[in-house]
C-alpha cells in the first residue's frame, strides 16, 4: 500500500491559554499563520497555526471544562501528528480497506486556511494518533 505522503502537516500540541502559548512561540519566531475556532462537544474551542519555514505546530484549546484534563497530563501534550496528503477521500478509501482502526466515520471539514481543509484519525499499534490532512 502506498498512500503517497507528501510530508509533516503539523504536530498539534493541546494547550491551556492558547495567547500564551501563541506568544512563546512566536518568541522561538514562529509567526500565527491562521487562527480559528472549532465546535467540541463541551462548546467552542480555538486554534492558532504557527509557521516557521517549513514547520507548522497547531496549538489548540478546548473548552474551559477540558483544560484540567489538560493541565494534568503526565505524559506530555503532543496530541498527534499530521501527514500531508493529495486525496483525503481516496487516502480515507485506502486506510478503510486496509482495516485500519479510523476514529472519524468519513473526512471532517474544518473551516481553517483560506478554503478549509478535511481530516481523519487513525489509531496506532500504541494508541498514537495520525491525522491525515488536506488544505482545501
Amino acid at each position: 500500500m502506498s498512500l503517497a505522503l507528501k510530508k509533516i502537516q503539523h504536530i498539534g500540541i493541546p494547550v491551556t491559554n492558547l495567547e500564551k502559548s501563541e506568544a512563546f512561540y512566536q518568541s522561538l519566531g514562529f509567526e500565527n499563520v491562521m487562527g480559528s475556532n472549532f465546535e467540541h462537544p463541551e462548546g467552542k474551542g480555538k486554534v492558532a497555526m504557527m509557521q516557521s519555514g517549513e514547520i507548522i505546530i497547531e496549538i489548540y484549546q478546548f473548552p474551559e471544562t477540558i483544560l484540567p484534563e489538560i493541565a494534568n497530563r503526565k505524559d506530555g501534550h503532543v496530541d498527534h501528528i499530521a501527514f500531508d496528503v493529495e486525496d483525503i477521500d481516496q487516502t480515507f478509501e485506502t486506510l478503510k480497506a486496509g482495516g485500519y482502526e479510523i476514529f472519524e466515520e468519513a473526512p471532517v471539514f474544518l473551516p481553517f486556511w483560506k478554503n478549509g481543509c478535511k481530516y481523519f484519525n487513525i489509531k496506532g499499534p500504541d494508541g498514537e494518533r495520525l491525522e491525515f490532512n488536506q488544505i482545501l
